[in-house]
């Protein structure tokens, strides 16, 4: 039987995720980052949200900087309690004795604090200090090894802070447990922060590159989600069973509408009636089985107004409960922080059908073009396995023309149904089309059909039956029509 190291569960919001559980209780840890990075921050973060679930801190400062400074700036984020500070949280400035008596008094100091304190989780700020005060390499793995066996035996687990960049082969990294390192890349004019654990001694993690934020709340972090769920949580519903597309010609078309569980990607150009047909999904929802409109361009009181034009009482579904509404604007978000938020509103509410408008906006968010199939595919896979039927919608570039813009490679796999939106002219007419292309492991009619929006819902009606060239969006009439 395999044993289960006890874990020191960080309270971070992502950060346990990625390392399993937490840190390995009594383990000793680097975090490295350049300036501003958010190393103080996690570390901080994860010191009060110990303290919180009744363990004991103590955090060394081996920097010149006050403690009065530190904690006004630490007075901005929601997590900094000053009643516990001075009680359980224990701040000692190590500053002066390093400078003046070395590293040796340094560890003799902190071994004594450790058992006043009774401290569960040691913290030292400033490792770069201490290894500038090292005449070698010796020393430095010395002062390390101290401190290490000193925490170890007390039961504490041993987090320390650095704002150099080292390497895998430097002697800090070889003597400790785990590397976290945090730092900030710019793609165009935008900022985005990474986490990564570099090593993680003895224990399992997420490895890679995963983004993070600084928020009100301390730091968030996003893990990869096709690294969070490279298996979906569970197998789901193994009974096959339909979910209404709130179209009664469309459910007929489908042999009662979509199966349950599945997702359906609606592409076609802008104004085509995408959002119209997917709140003709939504208008289905029951508070049984609620729906959520996620959102990126429409606000909640736009997409009311646009619900109403077609006969929907959006509010009504609202305050019903069978209907939920998260807007997501694009003009700023991470990829997998934008996902997470989506499944977490599915878990909150128990979302049973979802309209994602659109899938193009999560593209968008991509700071790595080439993750999105993996990214889409461990969230389709995840709403799958919630029991979620799921419709989609991907804006095509083009009104006219027959070439069609995929979201993202391999795009079959990705989708169980696929339907096409276009524009057609005929007979000096702009009509609507809507074409099934594909709907898995299930028989469904392949019919050309004019999609109708009026202020009484969205009719789909058999046509172009006597038109050719119907698909590249310049029809023609047949001849003898």
């Amino acid at each position: 039987m395999v044993e289960q190291l006890k874990r020191l569960a960080t309270g971070i919001e992502g950060l346990d995720d990625l390392l399993k559980g937490g840190l390995v209780a009594g383990s000793s840890y680097i975090v490295q980052g350049r300036p501003g990075s958010g190393k103080t921050i996690l570390a901080n973060q994860l010191a009060f949200n110990h303290v919180a679930t009744g363990g004991r801190v103590l955090v060394a400062t081996l920097l010149s900087e006050s403690h009065e400074r530190l904690f006004q700036y630490l007075s901005t984020l929601s997590f900094f309690d000053p009643a516990l500070v001075g009680n359980q949280l224990q701040f000692v400035s190590a500053f002066d004795t390093l400078e003046s008596e070395g590293l040796e008094a340094v560890v003799k100091l902190l071994r004594g604090e450790i058992g006043r304190q009774g401290a569960s989780l040691l913290i030292v700020d400033g490792l770069l200090n201490a290894r500038s005060r090292a005449e070698n390499v010796l020393d430095t793995k010395k002062f390390i090894s101290e401190l290490q066996g000193h925490a170890a035996f007390a039961g504490c687990t041993l987090l320390l802070l650095t704002s150099s960049r080292l390497d895998d082969g430097s002697p800090e990294h070889t003597m400790v447990d785990g590397v976290i390192e945090l730092g900030e890349d710019l793609y165009g004019a935008r900022s985005v922060r990474r986490i990564q654990l570099r090593k993680t001694r003895g224990s399992g993690a997420l490895s890679g590159v995963h983004e993070c934020e600084i928020t009100e709340q301390g730091l968030k972090v996003y893990p990869r989600l096709e690294a969070l769920y490279s298996h979906p949580s569970s197998p789901g519903s193994e009974v096959l069973t339909r979910v209404g597309t709130g179209l009664a010609s469309l459910d007929g078309l489908l042999g009662g509408g979509f199966p349950s569980a599945s997702v359906s990607l609606a592409m076609g150009p802008s104004g085509i009636g995408k959002t119209s047909l997917g709140l003709s999904f939504l208008a289905g929802a029951t508070v049984a089985e609620p729906g959520l409109h996620f959102g990126f361009y429409e606000t909640p009181q736009r997409l009311r107004i646009k619900a109403k034009a077609i006969g929907i009482d959006l509010p009504a579904l609202e305050k019903s409960g069978a209907v939920h509404l998260a807007w997501q604007p694009t003009t700023e978000g991470l990829l997998d922080g934008v996902g997470a938020r989506l499944l977490s509103h599915v878990r909150k509410h128990r979302i049973k059908r979802v309209l994602i408008d659109s899938l193009g906006a999560f593209a968008r968010l991509a700071t790595n073009q080439g993750r999105l199939n993996e990214f889409f595919r461990a969230l389709m896979g995840e709403l799958r396995a919630e029991d979620v039927t799921v419709l989609a919608t991907w804006e095509m570039r083009d009104l006219f023309g027959s070439e069609i813009n995929a979201p993202a490679s391999e795009l079959s796999s990705i989708v169980d149904n696929l339907f096409l939106m276009r524009f057609v002219e005929l007979d000096a007419e702009l009509k609507r089309l809507l074409s099934i292309l594909k709907v898995r492991d299930s028989e469904y009619d392949p019919a050309l059909l004019e999609l109708v929006i009026r202020s009484t819902g969205i009719e789909l009606d058999k046509a172009f039956v006597q038109a050719s060239a119907v698909m590249s969006g310049t029809a023609s009439s047949a001849q003898g029509a």
